[in-house]
């Protein structure tokens, strides 16, 4: 195992923990020539993409109300059952995120509150290829009926046969998604920024997605449509002490190197023991994979470091900010108000990161790329925009009238003086 290190001095760090750069020659131009087809033609470029991109015809990018029927029948009982358990779980979980409106008088008679309002058209992108993201449909759907949006749309790509993933449209008519497509990637994205004949515009897309489609939904803000968080591949940093199994820090690495070549994996211990164990295993549990190709490669680029203290651990864990934090260690609640960059954080030897992505509730939408520094996961939030109100009464804008008009005249904006002076002097003759 390659990119082993012990006690590195902090002022090595950045370059350390530097992620691997994207390719990014001619990734913008590529995906605005897209943008602009779709744009211009609608679903006509949309099936010359899936063409040219996928290798497969599509007529309708509509999936037919029968296709959906049809796709329970290719679920097993079994896996419909944890579906169901995890959609419970994730509804918990992000229904108790719903904020009661609190009404507060900052001044006598000045009363201020604040509402949540739905974002009345989403759109998901589901990734369909090696491994097609089903709990995804969970993770966005479930908070957005939530939040009652209005109209949520799905697009994810077609397999080889022109279908979708039977789990995928299972789950997405459980979450009461009727309106999905069959397209992906960067042309998926260009659809739900502009709307074509089949597909409607939407005002906020979600979902992850390779390259070309993270590139999108960065060009897409572009067209004022808002997206969801900016994305990157998978990470995990595990800190493990002498506490730690071995065992269970190598699967939770594997877990994320077998997402892609590009994933990112970070393995910090604190004793040496556990740290050559877990090497050791790491290599056994490869084998047994079978996506171990990819994994290997993502191994590549990963990181393994001996380091003296958890404190120590955990600065260096804030410094890279990672999507995913394990803290296999004695005691780990004792370490949580240390944490500070990071997306959704594993406590102890029996929570695996593999819990988050799909059962235990909390959204698995998390930032990546060092953006855990300041983005938070999508959650119920991500789904509603907050509106301020205030009311005051005619004794409230006699208490704070004079601050106002002080203020305005400072910065020489006499009309907004007037709005208030104008209502005090009406006050003043008794209107």
């Amino acid at each position: 195992m390659k990119n082993i290190l012990k006690y590195p001095e902090k002022s090595t760090w950045e370059t350390l923990l530097k992620r691997p750069a994207l390719e990014k020659k001619d990734l913008r131009n590529t995906v605005q020539e897209i943008f602009l087809k779709v744009k211009d033609v609608g679903d006509v470029a949309l099936r010359e993409f899936s063409l040219k991109f996928d290798q497969v015809t599509i007529e309708n990018l509509l999936v037919s109300e029968e296709e959906i029927e049809n796709a329970t029948n290719f679920v097993s009982e079994d896996l419909k059952l944890a579906i169901s358990q995890a959609k419970e779980n994730i509804f918990q979980f992000h229904f108790a995120q719903k904020e009661k409106s609190v009404e507060i008088e900052t001044t006598e008679g000045v009363v201020c509150w604040r509402e949540s309002r739905a974002i009345e058209n989403i759109g998901l992108y589901i990734p369909g290829g090696t491994a097609p993201l089903f709990s995804t449909v969970l993770m966005l759907a479930i908070p957005a009926e939530i939040a009652g949006c209005k109209e949520v749309v799905l697009c994810t790509p077609p397999q080889k046969n022109g279908k979708i993933n039977p789990a995928i449209l299972y789950t997405a008519k459980l979450c009461g998604i009727t309106k999905i497509f069959k397209i992906g990637g960067a042309q998926a994205i260009a659809a739900l920024t502009f709307g074509t004949e089949s597909i409607p515009k939407v005002d906020k897309i979600f979902g992850p997605g390779n390259q070309y489609v993270t590139q999108a939904k960065q060009l897409a803000m572009e067209y004022n449509v808002a997206i969801d968080l900016p994305a990157g591949p998978s990470e995990v940093l595990v800190i493990a002490d002498q506490k730690a199994n071995p065992e269970f820090c190598a699967a939770d690495l594997l877990s994320q190197a077998e997402h892609g070549t590009d994933s990112q994996i970070i393995f910090i211990a604190t004793d040496e023991i556990i740290f050559n164990e877990t090497l050791r295993e790491i290599e056994i549990q490869l084998e047994e994979l079978p996506r171990n190709e990819i994994a290997k490669s993502a191994l590549e680029n990963s990181r393994f470091i001996l380091m003296r203290t958890v404190d120590e651990a955990l600065e260096m864990s804030n410094f890279y900010a990672p999507e995913h934090l394990i803290l296999a260690v004695d005691n780990p609640r004792n370490y949580i108000a240390k944490i500070t960059n990071v997306g959704s954080v594993f406590l102890g030897n029996y929570t695996p990161e593999s819990a988050g992505d799909y059962a235990s509730g909390t959204n698995h939408t998390l930032p990546t790329n060092g953006f855990a520094k300041n983005y938070s996961g999508v959650s119920l939030d991500s789904f509603v925009k907050k509106i301020t109100i205030q009311e005051i009464s005619k004794k409230g804008l006699q208490n704070i009238g004079k601050t106002i008009e002080l203020m305005a005249a400072a910065e020489g904006l006499n009309a907004h003086k007037n709005a208030v002076s104008l209502r005090l002097k009406s006050l003043e003759n008794g209107i």
